[in-house]
């Protein structure tokens, strides 16, 4: 017998013996209940002068030490009747639980697409049963987003691999080739090692905001936004791209290396999809209890149903959105990771005229309720 059988018995044992004690107790305030008056009228009555017609109408009664005998036998013979009841109960109680066990250790073993899926009656096994089913589709979408992004890792990182390796054997299968020519393809394999390198930041940058938030600064938002722009100014300049700002003070708390990284990701996105002397505006401001992040830009137009696919790892408007190839697909990801760990919230909407609209809200000051 395994372990979880013998732990299964036991609770149904104490289950049994709990339920038995409480029917025996029952059984037990009963009889005394009836007892006690009896005893009581056959001691009150009087021995020597019986009523005569009392005897002749009822019988000779029951006596004081037969009413003893008799309820000790009942007692005796309860005692079997509520184990048994009680057992009975305690079986019909755990067998939803047993259920449960049954259905977890079954998914447990890999085949999460099963569910509990308890029917009635509604009591709290059902809520348990509902609430597990509940974790089980959140876990199994957690893994099927793993396995996914594990696999367009994967791609990723093989493709620049497999054009650094191809560009190392052609170098060295030319017999004439010349220090230029060497030269060249070494400026080539640096090229593809600084996009491995900056891939695989990205992909820590990710990892970190998903594993959440481990220190709570208080932080202006508007600062960390102009030190983000400033670092920018000259890549917009030179796509001929204007950044705009509408900077106010922003008090909130956070992670501020994480924060840097979002707002970095979002001026960087809005930047690199976007056409020739279009605009990038950064708006911040607090509103009631929240502060807000705003970036907007031009470019091209992009779909209302393909906005949201955008904030998962990999996912592009496009092979190749407008041209640029120095994108993984990661930005809007991490902007996603981040607002997840500091407990914000985020929209995002397709402009009309072309280009996103995202906004990141979060809390005015005081670090959110965590666990």
């Amino acid at each position: 017998m395994t372990a979880q059988k013998l732990a299964r018995r036991s609770l149904q044992t104490r289950l049994a013996l709990a339920y038995a004690a409480g029917i025996y107790a029952a059984g037990v305030l009963v009889l005394v209940f009836v007892a006690v008056p009896l005893a009581r009228i056959d001691a009150a009555s009087p021995k020597d002068h019986p009523s005569s017609s009392a005897v002749t109408e009822s019988g000779p009664g029951i006596s004081l030490p037969q009413l003893l005998t008799g309820s000790a036998v009942a007692l005796v013979g309860l005692i079997p009747v509520a184990l048994a009841l009680g057992w009975f109960v305690a079986g019909r109680f755990l067998r939803p639980l047993r259920a449960i066990t049954a259905t977890a250790r079954i998914i447990s073993a890999g085949d999460l697409h099963r569910r509990l899926a308890l029917g009635e009656p509604t009591d709290e096994l059902t809520e348990l049963g509902h609430t597990l089913d509940d974790l089980f589709a959140r876990l199994q979408a957690a893994f099927d987003a793993q396995r996914h992004f594990v696999a367009n890792a994967s791609h990723e990182l093989r493709t620049p691999l497999a054009g650094l390796r191809t560009l190392l054997e052609v170098a060295l299968a030319d017999p004439d080739a010349d220090t230029e020519t060497l030269r060249a393809a070494c400026q080539e394999a640096l090229a593809l090692g600084g996009h491995q390198e900056r891939l695989v930041q990205a992909l820590l940058t990710l990892a970190t905001s998903e594993r959440g938030v481990t220190r709570w600064d208080t932080l202006d938002l508007a600062h960390i936004v102009e030190g983000v722009l400033a670092s920018r100014r000259d890549q917009a300049t030179r796509k001929g791209i204007d950044l705009a700002e509408h900077l106010t003070p922003a008090a909130t708390t956070g992670d501020p290396r994480l924060i840097e990284s979002l707002v970095a990701n979002l001026v960087d996105n809005a930047i690199r999809h976007n056409h020739a002397d279009g605009q990038v505006t950064v708006t911040t401001h607090t509103s009631g209890t929240q502060v807000a992040l705003t970036v907007a830009n031009s470019g091209p137009v992009v779909p209302d149903d393909q906005v949201q696919r955008l904030f998962h790892p990999f996912q592009k408007l496009a092979p190749d959105r407008h041209g640029s190839q120095d994108g993984y697909g990661l930005g809007l990801a991490i902007v996603n990771a981040v607002t997840q760990a500091h407990h914000a919230t985020l929209t995002a909407g397709a402009r009309p005229e072309g280009g996103l609209s995202i906004t990141v809200r979060f809390a005015n000051g005081v670090p959110p309720n965590r666990p």
